[in-house]
């Protein structure tokens, strides 16, 4: 996979309470990504991406919520979310980066 499409299928980590708990407690990281890519896809850009060794991955479709304003209702964009489990001995540290 080459470096250009790396950057296309990760959009970037998905920061929430929900992801700290999962990566404390599970060794897993998870990253917001393209709606068009495959698991295969996301397991070559992680370990490409960061050096590691990745065991799983498992995607999620978040829908956008139903929003209402002045002008009547809207929706708020809708999100891709893959959870990536990592081998043991494996660490993703954001902050070092």
């Amino acid at each position: 996979m080459n470096q250009e499409r790396i950057f296309k299928v990760l959009l970037g980590a998905h920061v929430s309470e929900k992801a700290t708990v999962v990566a404390d407690d599970n060794g897993q990281v998870v990253f917001r990504i393209a709606p068009d890519v495959t698991k295969l896809e996301i397991k070559q850009a992680v370990e490409q991406l960061f050096s590691v060794k990745v065991d799983s991955v498992q995607v999620l479709n978040v829908k956008g919520k139903t929003k209402r304003n002045r002008f009547g209702t809207g929706q708020r964009n809708s999100i891709r979310k893959a959870y990536v489990r990592l081998a043991a001995g494996h660490d993703i540290d954001f902050m070092s980066n």
